[in-house]
Protein backbone atom coordinates (compact mmCIF):
# COMPACT_ATOMS: atom_id res chain seq x y z
CA UNK A 1 0.00 0.00 0.00
CA UNK A 2 2.64 2.22 0.33
CA UNK A 3 3.94 1.78 -2.81
CA UNK A 4 1.02 2.73 -4.28
CA UNK A 5 0.24 5.38 -1.96
CA UNK A 6 4.05 6.72 -3.38
CA UNK A 7 2.81 6.15 -6.63
CA UNK A 8 -0.31 8.44 -6.30
CA UNK A 9 1.35 10.73 -5.04
CA UNK A 10 4.16 11.11 -7.89
CA UNK A 11 1.04 11.15 -10.31
CA UNK A 12 0.02 13.81 -8.41
CA UNK A 13 3.51 15.95 -8.30
CA UNK A 14 3.76 15.35 -12.28
CA UNK A 15 0.55 16.75 -12.80
CA UNK A 16 1.40 19.61 -11.10
CA UNK A 17 4.15 20.25 -12.58
CA UNK A 18 2.79 19.96 -16.25
CA UNK A 19 0.13 22.41 -15.09
CA UNK A 20 2.36 24.78 -13.63
CA UNK A 21 4.01 24.44 -16.87
CA UNK A 22 1.36 25.22 -19.24
CA UNK A 23 0.53 28.31 -16.93
CA UNK A 24 3.64 29.73 -17.44
CA UNK A 25 3.41 29.42 -20.88
CA UNK A 26 2.69 32.94 -23.33
CA UNK A 27 0.00 31.38 -25.34
CA UNK A 28 0.61 34.42 -28.02
CA UNK A 29 3.84 32.92 -28.32
CA UNK A 30 2.34 29.12 -28.94
CA UNK A 31 0.56 26.98 -30.81
CA UNK A 32 -2.98 27.86 -29.82
CA UNK A 33 -3.59 31.66 -30.56
CA UNK A 34 -6.42 33.92 -28.90
CA UNK A 35 -6.67 36.35 -31.99
CA UNK A 36 -9.82 35.35 -32.68
CA UNK A 37 -13.17 36.23 -31.99
CA UNK A 38 -16.44 34.21 -30.76
CA UNK A 39 -19.84 35.47 -30.77
CA UNK A 40 -22.13 32.95 -28.94
CA UNK A 41 -25.68 32.48 -30.34
CA UNK A 42 -28.83 33.04 -28.35
CA UNK A 43 -29.14 29.41 -27.86
CA UNK A 44 -26.19 29.25 -26.06
CA UNK A 45 -26.19 31.83 -24.05
CA UNK A 46 -29.41 30.86 -22.38
CA UNK A 47 -27.74 27.23 -21.87
CA UNK A 48 -25.30 29.27 -20.29
CA UNK A 49 -28.01 30.72 -17.61
CA UNK A 50 -29.43 27.12 -17.33
CA UNK A 51 -26.27 25.42 -16.81
CA UNK A 52 -24.94 28.57 -14.07
CA UNK A 53 -29.15 28.05 -12.45
CA UNK A 54 -28.13 24.28 -12.15
CA UNK A 55 -25.27 24.73 -9.29
CA UNK A 56 -24.57 20.94 -8.90
CA UNK A 57 -23.53 18.09 -11.40
CA UNK A 58 -21.68 14.62 -10.74
CA UNK A 59 -18.76 13.47 -12.94
CA UNK A 60 -18.88 9.96 -13.61
CA UNK A 61 -14.40 8.51 -13.94
CA UNK A 62 -15.15 5.03 -15.91
CA UNK A 63 -13.58 3.00 -18.19
CA UNK A 64 -11.53 -0.38 -18.27
CA UNK A 65 -8.87 1.04 -15.69
CA UNK A 66 -11.92 0.30 -13.26
CA UNK A 67 -10.64 -3.38 -13.40
CA UNK A 68 -7.47 -2.55 -12.22
CA UNK A 69 -9.30 -0.82 -9.31
CA UNK A 70 -6.26 1.29 -9.10
CA UNK A 71 -7.31 4.93 -10.93
CA UNK A 72 -7.46 6.18 -14.38
CA UNK A 73 -3.97 6.80 -14.58
CA UNK A 74 -2.37 3.35 -13.90
CA UNK A 75 -1.62 2.78 -17.30
CA UNK A 76 0.57 6.10 -17.33
CA UNK A 77 2.11 5.39 -13.20
CA UNK A 78 2.88 2.15 -14.35
CA UNK A 79 4.53 2.83 -17.47
CA UNK A 80 2.10 -0.27 -19.09
CA UNK A 81 2.70 -0.75 -22.91
CA UNK A 82 -0.53 -0.50 -24.54
CA UNK A 83 -1.27 -3.62 -25.94
CA UNK A 84 -0.97 -5.33 -22.67
CA UNK A 85 -3.78 -3.04 -21.06
CA UNK A 86 -5.71 -3.05 -24.08
CA UNK A 87 -6.02 -7.03 -22.70
CA UNK A 88 -8.67 -5.44 -19.94
CA UNK A 89 -11.18 -4.86 -22.50
CA UNK A 90 -11.70 -8.44 -23.46
CA UNK A 91 -12.52 -9.24 -19.61
CA UNK A 92 -14.42 -5.79 -19.20
CA UNK A 93 -18.32 -7.04 -18.39
CA UNK A 94 -19.41 -4.49 -15.81
CA UNK A 95 -22.64 -6.88 -15.46
CA UNK A 96 -24.74 -4.73 -12.60
CA UNK A 97 -23.98 -1.88 -14.64
CA UNK A 98 -27.90 -0.22 -14.10
CA UNK A 99 -28.55 2.96 -15.90
CA UNK A 100 -31.62 3.92 -14.34
CA UNK A 101 -30.54 2.96 -11.09
CA UNK A 102 -27.47 5.47 -12.08
CA UNK A 103 -29.87 8.22 -12.87
CA UNK A 104 -32.23 7.85 -10.18
CA UNK A 105 -29.64 7.95 -7.14
CA UNK A 106 -27.75 11.32 -8.69
CA UNK A 107 -31.23 12.76 -9.28
CA UNK A 108 -32.08 12.02 -5.65
CA UNK A 109 -28.69 13.92 -4.82
CA UNK A 110 -30.27 17.51 -6.14
CA UNK A 111 -27.59 16.95 -9.23
CA UNK A 112 -28.77 18.61 -12.10
CA UNK A 113 -26.08 17.11 -14.96
CA UNK A 114 -24.29 13.98 -15.06
CA UNK A 115 -20.56 14.52 -17.23
CA UNK A 116 -19.29 11.12 -17.69
CA UNK A 117 -15.69 9.95 -19.69
CA UNK A 118 -16.59 9.26 -22.69
CA UNK A 119 -12.90 8.66 -23.82
CA UNK A 120 -10.07 9.52 -21.05
CA UNK A 121 -6.47 9.44 -21.65
CA UNK A 122 -5.84 5.19 -22.46
CA UNK A 123 -7.80 6.11 -26.01
CA UNK A 124 -10.84 3.21 -24.68
CA UNK A 125 -14.33 4.33 -26.29
CA UNK A 126 -16.93 4.02 -23.33
CA UNK A 127 -19.74 4.51 -26.39
CA UNK A 128 -20.01 2.44 -29.81
CA UNK A 129 -17.78 4.44 -32.06
CA UNK A 130 -17.12 3.75 -36.25
CA UNK A 131 -13.65 5.30 -35.78
CA UNK A 132 -12.21 2.56 -33.64
CA UNK A 133 -13.00 -0.96 -32.57
CA UNK A 134 -11.23 0.28 -29.26
CA UNK A 135 -14.43 0.93 -27.96
CA UNK A 136 -17.32 -1.00 -25.50
CA UNK A 137 -19.51 -2.18 -27.69
CA UNK A 138 -16.26 -4.02 -30.15
CA UNK A 139 -14.10 -4.58 -27.74
CA UNK A 140 -15.43 -6.55 -24.68
CA UNK A 141 -17.48 -9.02 -24.07
CA UNK A 142 -20.20 -6.93 -22.53
CA UNK A 143 -21.03 -5.74 -26.06
CA UNK A 144 -23.73 -2.54 -25.01
CA UNK A 145 -22.97 0.86 -25.22
CA UNK A 146 -23.20 2.42 -21.97
CA UNK A 147 -23.33 5.80 -22.70
CA UNK A 148 -26.12 5.23 -25.22
CA UNK A 149 -28.10 3.41 -22.06
CA UNK A 150 -26.83 6.51 -20.01
CA UNK A 151 -28.04 8.67 -22.05
CA UNK A 152 -31.34 7.64 -22.82
CA UNK A 153 -31.88 7.20 -18.96
CA UNK A 154 -30.95 10.90 -18.67
CA UNK A 155 -33.66 12.50 -21.40
CA UNK A 156 -36.24 10.07 -19.48
CA UNK A 157 -35.26 11.31 -15.93
CA UNK A 158 -34.60 15.21 -17.09
CA UNK A 159 -30.96 15.24 -15.96
CA UNK A 160 -28.75 16.73 -18.77
CA UNK A 161 -25.75 14.96 -19.73
CA UNK A 162 -22.49 16.38 -20.52
CA UNK A 163 -19.70 14.32 -21.76
CA UNK A 164 -15.71 14.48 -20.73
CA UNK A 165 -13.59 14.08 -23.87
CA UNK A 166 -9.70 13.35 -23.92
CA UNK A 167 -7.39 15.28 -25.95
CA UNK A 168 -5.05 12.93 -25.62
CA UNK A 169 -4.50 9.03 -26.64
CA UNK A 170 -2.00 7.12 -24.99
CA UNK A 171 -3.45 4.08 -27.33
CA UNK A 172 -3.10 5.80 -31.37
CA UNK A 173 -0.16 5.66 -33.02
CA UNK A 174 -1.64 9.08 -35.03
CA UNK A 175 -1.61 11.16 -31.49
CA UNK A 176 1.78 13.08 -31.47
CA UNK A 177 4.47 12.24 -28.91
CA UNK A 178 3.90 14.67 -25.77
CA UNK A 179 4.84 14.20 -21.92
CA UNK A 180 2.60 11.41 -21.69
CA UNK A 181 1.72 7.96 -22.62
CA UNK A 182 6.17 7.76 -23.30
CA UNK A 183 6.10 3.90 -22.25
CA UNK A 184 2.89 3.18 -23.87
CA UNK A 185 4.84 1.08 -26.84
CA UNK A 186 3.34 3.76 -29.83
CA UNK A 187 5.53 4.05 -33.05
CA UNK A 188 6.31 7.39 -33.31
CA UNK A 189 7.29 7.12 -37.06
CA UNK A 190 3.44 7.21 -37.42
CA UNK A 191 2.46 10.05 -35.82
CA UNK A 192 0.18 12.10 -38.00
CA UNK A 193 -1.27 14.95 -36.27
CA UNK A 194 -4.30 15.61 -39.27
CA UNK A 195 -5.01 12.06 -39.10
CA UNK A 196 -5.83 12.19 -35.37
CA UNK A 197 -7.44 15.29 -34.88
CA UNK A 198 -9.74 14.28 -37.92
CA UNK A 199 -10.19 11.32 -35.40
CA UNK A 200 -11.15 13.38 -32.52
CA UNK A 201 -13.84 15.25 -34.89
CA UNK A 202 -15.03 12.15 -36.10
CA UNK A 203 -15.95 11.39 -32.49
CA UNK A 204 -17.08 14.73 -31.51
CA UNK A 205 -19.31 14.80 -34.31
CA UNK A 206 -20.66 10.69 -33.10
CA UNK A 207 -21.65 11.73 -29.78
CA UNK A 208 -23.50 14.86 -30.66
CA UNK A 209 -25.47 13.48 -33.28
CA UNK A 210 -26.37 9.69 -31.90
CA UNK A 211 -27.04 10.48 -27.95
CA UNK A 212 -29.39 13.27 -28.06
CA UNK A 213 -29.67 16.58 -26.57
CA UNK A 214 -26.20 17.24 -25.01
CA UNK A 215 -25.28 20.17 -22.14
CA UNK A 216 -21.49 20.28 -22.80
CA UNK A 217 -18.62 18.77 -24.03
CA UNK A 218 -15.41 18.42 -20.98
CA UNK A 219 -12.11 18.75 -22.81
CA UNK A 220 -9.22 17.61 -20.90
CA UNK A 221 -5.61 17.49 -21.71
CA UNK A 222 -4.25 20.69 -23.63
CA UNK A 223 -1.70 20.79 -20.63
CA UNK A 224 -0.31 17.59 -21.88
CA UNK A 225 1.61 19.53 -25.23
CA UNK A 226 0.59 23.35 -24.24
CA UNK A 227 3.00 24.54 -27.04
CA UNK A 228 1.32 22.74 -29.94
CA UNK A 229 -1.68 23.95 -31.85
CA UNK A 230 -4.54 22.02 -31.11
CA UNK A 231 -6.51 23.77 -33.80
CA UNK A 232 -9.38 24.46 -30.64
CA UNK A 233 -11.14 27.02 -32.87
CA UNK A 234 -12.17 25.04 -35.45
CA UNK A 235 -13.02 22.21 -33.24
CA UNK A 236 -15.29 24.26 -31.28
CA UNK A 237 -16.99 25.65 -34.59
CA UNK A 238 -18.01 22.05 -35.27
CA UNK A 239 -19.72 21.26 -31.84
CA UNK A 240 -21.23 24.66 -31.72
CA UNK A 241 -22.28 24.21 -35.47
CA UNK A 242 -23.94 20.92 -34.33
CA UNK A 243 -25.41 21.69 -31.06
CA UNK A 244 -25.30 25.37 -30.72
CA UNK A 245 -26.41 25.06 -27.12
CA UNK A 246 -23.75 22.63 -25.95
CA UNK A 247 -21.53 24.33 -23.87
CA UNK A 248 -17.70 23.82 -24.32
CA UNK A 249 -14.91 23.55 -21.17
CA UNK A 250 -11.62 23.10 -21.48
CA UNK A 251 -9.57 21.68 -17.92
CA UNK A 252 -6.22 23.74 -19.59
CA UNK A 253 -5.53 25.50 -16.49
CA UNK A 254 -4.96 28.68 -18.10
CA UNK A 255 -7.15 31.75 -18.95
CA UNK A 256 -10.33 30.79 -21.49
CA UNK A 257 -9.63 30.58 -24.82
CA UNK A 258 -12.27 32.18 -27.75
CA UNK A 259 -15.10 29.52 -27.90
CA UNK A 260 -15.27 28.01 -24.67
CA UNK A 261 -18.43 29.02 -22.47
CA UNK A 262 -17.54 27.19 -19.01
CA UNK A 263 -13.90 27.78 -17.09
CA UNK A 264 -13.13 25.28 -15.30
CA UNK A 265 -11.13 24.74 -12.04
CA UNK A 266 -10.04 21.67 -11.13
CA UNK A 267 -9.80 20.63 -7.07
CA UNK A 268 -10.15 24.14 -6.43
CA UNK A 269 -13.11 26.77 -5.97
CA UNK A 270 -12.13 30.19 -8.32
CA UNK A 271 -9.95 32.55 -6.89
CA UNK A 272 -8.30 29.51 -5.19
CA UNK A 273 -5.45 27.29 -5.75
CA UNK A 274 -4.55 25.20 -2.99
CA UNK A 275 -4.43 22.34 -5.17
CA UNK A 276 -1.44 23.66 -7.66
CA UNK A 277 -4.27 23.36 -10.55
CA UNK A 278 -6.02 26.65 -10.63
CA UNK A 279 -3.49 29.99 -11.02
CA UNK A 280 -5.46 31.54 -13.92
CA UNK A 281 -7.93 34.12 -13.22
CA UNK A 282 -11.49 34.65 -12.57
CA UNK A 283 -13.32 35.28 -16.30
CA UNK A 284 -16.73 36.58 -16.70
CA UNK A 285 -17.67 32.87 -18.32
CA UNK A 286 -20.43 30.40 -16.12
CA UNK A 287 -17.39 28.55 -13.87
CA UNK A 288 -17.40 24.99 -12.51
CA UNK A 289 -15.36 23.36 -9.73
CA UNK A 290 -14.73 19.90 -10.21
CA UNK A 291 -13.62 17.80 -6.84
CA UNK A 292 -13.85 14.14 -5.78
CA UNK A 293 -15.50 12.63 -2.96
CA UNK A 294 -12.44 10.48 -2.10
CA UNK A 295 -8.97 11.01 -3.54
CA UNK A 296 -9.06 9.68 -6.99
CA UNK A 297 -11.00 10.12 -10.31
CA UNK A 298 -11.02 6.82 -10.92
CA UNK A 299 -11.99 3.94 -9.47
CA UNK A 300 -9.26 2.70 -6.77
CA UNK A 301 -10.19 -0.19 -4.44
CA UNK A 302 -8.27 1.41 -1.01
CA UNK A 303 -9.14 4.67 -1.45
CA UNK A 304 -11.97 4.47 0.94
CA UNK A 305 -11.39 7.94 2.67
CA UNK A 306 -14.84 9.62 1.55
CA UNK A 307 -14.92 13.60 2.59
CA UNK A 308 -17.58 13.86 5.00
CA UNK A 309 -21.26 14.42 4.09
CA UNK A 310 -20.74 18.20 5.65
CA UNK A 311 -17.69 18.25 4.38
CA UNK A 312 -19.29 17.97 0.70
CA UNK A 313 -22.17 20.00 1.53
CA UNK A 314 -19.75 23.11 2.80
CA UNK A 315 -18.09 22.94 -0.71
CA UNK A 316 -21.52 23.07 -2.71
CA UNK A 317 -22.62 26.03 -0.71
CA UNK A 318 -19.26 27.73 -1.05
CA UNK A 319 -18.66 27.20 -4.83
CA UNK A 320 -22.35 28.32 -4.82
CA UNK A 321 -21.05 31.75 -3.06
CA UNK A 322 -18.48 32.05 -5.70
CA UNK A 323 -21.53 31.86 -8.13
CA UNK A 324 -19.73 28.42 -9.46
CA UNK A 325 -20.90 24.87 -9.95
CA UNK A 326 -19.68 22.39 -8.23
CA UNK A 327 -18.96 18.78 -10.29
CA UNK A 328 -18.52 15.83 -7.84
CA UNK A 329 -16.76 13.21 -8.92
CA UNK A 330 -17.31 9.70 -8.34
CA UNK A 331 -15.59 6.50 -9.64
CA UNK A 332 -18.10 3.61 -10.34
CA UNK A 333 -16.69 0.10 -9.91
CA UNK A 334 -15.61 -2.33 -12.33
CA UNK A 335 -18.93 -4.52 -11.87
CA UNK A 336 -20.83 -1.39 -13.07
CA UNK A 337 -22.16 -0.21 -9.59
CA UNK A 338 -21.72 3.22 -7.91
CA UNK A 339 -19.86 2.46 -4.83
CA UNK A 340 -22.07 2.28 -1.63
CA UNK A 341 -19.84 5.44 0.08
CA UNK A 342 -20.55 7.23 -2.83
CA UNK A 343 -24.38 5.94 -2.99
CA UNK A 344 -24.80 7.28 0.93
CA UNK A 345 -23.00 10.43 0.41
CA UNK A 346 -25.81 10.91 -2.65
CA UNK A 347 -28.88 10.70 -0.37
CA UNK A 348 -26.97 12.63 2.49
CA UNK A 349 -26.57 15.42 0.23
CA UNK A 350 -30.16 14.81 -1.45
CA UNK A 351 -31.86 14.94 1.88
CA UNK A 352 -30.02 18.33 3.03
CA UNK A 353 -30.93 19.89 -0.57
CA UNK A 354 -34.45 18.74 -0.52
CA UNK A 355 -34.84 21.60 2.34
CA UNK A 356 -31.57 23.87 1.27
CA UNK A 357 -32.18 23.76 -2.21
CA UNK A 358 -33.67 27.15 -2.50
CA UNK A 359 -30.23 28.95 -1.50
CA UNK A 360 -28.76 26.93 -3.98
CA UNK A 361 -30.46 26.75 -7.27
CA UNK A 362 -30.41 29.80 -9.60
CA UNK A 363 -28.53 31.60 -7.04
CA UNK A 364 -25.45 33.39 -8.04
CA UNK A 365 -22.78 35.15 -5.36
CA UNK A 366 -23.63 37.78 -3.15
CA UNK A 367 -20.92 40.76 -2.17
CA UNK A 368 -19.80 38.44 0.88
CA UNK A 369 -18.29 35.63 -1.42
CA UNK A 370 -16.20 33.80 1.29
CA UNK A 371 -15.62 34.36 5.00
CA UNK A 372 -14.34 31.68 7.56
CA UNK A 373 -17.75 31.57 9.00
CA UNK A 374 -19.33 30.99 5.92
CA UNK A 375 -20.63 32.61 2.15
CA UNK A 376 -23.74 34.05 1.01
CA UNK A 377 -25.44 33.64 -2.20
CA UNK A 378 -28.19 35.68 -4.01
CA UNK A 379 -31.45 35.58 -5.89
CA UNK A 380 -33.88 38.48 -6.46
CA UNK A 381 -34.25 40.35 -4.00
CA UNK A 382 -33.32 37.43 -1.56
CA UNK A 383 -29.85 37.13 0.56
CA UNK A 384 -29.06 33.65 1.87
CA UNK A 385 -26.69 34.05 4.37
CA UNK A 386 -24.70 30.56 4.85
CA UNK A 387 -23.56 30.09 8.35
CA UNK A 388 -21.03 26.90 8.16
CA UNK A 389 -19.08 27.74 11.14
CA UNK A 390 -19.69 30.15 13.52
CA UNK A 391 -18.47 30.06 17.38
CA UNK A 392 -21.54 33.28 19.04
CA UNK A 393 -24.74 34.08 17.67
CA UNK A 394 -23.60 37.40 16.30
CA UNK A 395 -22.35 37.85 13.09
CA UNK A 396 -21.36 40.71 10.59
CA UNK A 397 -21.92 40.37 7.26
CA UNK A 398 -20.41 42.94 4.61
CA UNK A 399 -23.04 42.99 2.18
CA UNK A 400 -24.05 46.56 1.60
CA UNK A 401 -27.51 46.19 0.02
CA UNK A 402 -30.28 47.83 2.49
CA UNK A 403 -32.39 44.84 3.95
CA UNK A 404 -35.96 45.26 4.71
CA UNK A 405 -35.93 41.87 7.38
CA UNK A 406 -34.40 38.51 8.38
CA UNK A 407 -35.70 35.46 9.05
CA UNK A 408 -34.21 31.35 9.80
CA UNK A 409 -35.22 30.45 6.21
CA UNK A 410 -36.21 26.88 8.06
CA UNK A 411 -38.67 28.01 10.35
CA UNK A 412 -39.31 31.23 9.60
CA UNK A 413 -38.25 32.44 12.63
CA UNK A 414 -37.45 36.06 12.93
CA UNK A 415 -33.89 37.33 13.24
CA UNK A 416 -32.60 40.51 15.00
CA UNK A 417 -30.70 43.18 12.48
CA UNK A 418 -28.92 46.30 12.66
CA UNK A 419 -28.29 48.15 9.32
CA UNK A 420 -24.79 49.79 9.00
CA UNK A 421 -22.98 51.49 6.40
CA UNK A 422 -20.52 48.38 5.35
CA UNK A 423 -22.95 45.82 6.21
CA UNK A 424 -25.66 44.47 8.99
CA UNK A 425 -25.07 42.46 12.21
CA UNK A 426 -27.22 39.60 12.77
CA UNK A 427 -28.03 38.67 16.38
CA UNK A 428 -29.38 34.93 16.21
CA UNK A 429 -31.34 33.66 18.99
CA UNK A 430 -29.37 30.32 19.28
CA UNK A 431 -25.93 29.83 18.08
CA UNK A 432 -25.59 27.70 14.80
CA UNK A 433 -24.97 24.17 15.36
CA UNK A 434 -26.33 22.52 11.71
CA UNK A 435 -24.52 21.81 9.23
CA UNK A 436 -25.31 25.23 7.24
CA UNK A 437 -27.61 27.87 9.16
CA UNK A 438 -29.30 30.13 6.71
CA UNK A 439 -30.37 33.07 7.35
CA UNK A 440 -32.99 34.89 4.71
CA UNK A 441 -32.37 38.64 3.95
CA UNK A 442 -35.37 40.31 2.36
CA UNK A 443 -33.42 43.46 0.28
CA UNK A 444 -35.21 46.73 0.15
CA UNK A 445 -36.84 47.72 -3.22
Amino acid sequence: MKRLFTLCTLCSALLVGFYASAQNIDTAQQGTPRDYSYTPSEENLAARERFSDNKFGIFIHWGIYSMTAQGEWYMQTQKLPRDEYAKLASGFYPSRFNAAEWVAAIKASGAKYICITSRHHDGFSMFHTAQSDYNIVDATPFGRDIIKELADECHKQGIALHFYYSHIDWYRDDYPASHTGLYAGRDPKKADWPSYYSFMNKQLTELLTAYGPIGAIWFDGWWDKPEHDWQLKEQYELIHRLQPSCLIGNNHHVDPFPGEDIQIFERDLPGENKAGYSGQAISPLPLESCETMNGMWGYRIWDQKYKSAKELIHLLVRAAGKSANLLLNIGPQPNGELPALSIERLREIGEWMNCYGETIYGTRGSEVVSRPWGTTTRKGDKIYVHILDLKDRTLFVGETARIASARMFIGGEKVAFKQLEDGVVLTLNNLPTDIDTVVELTVKQ
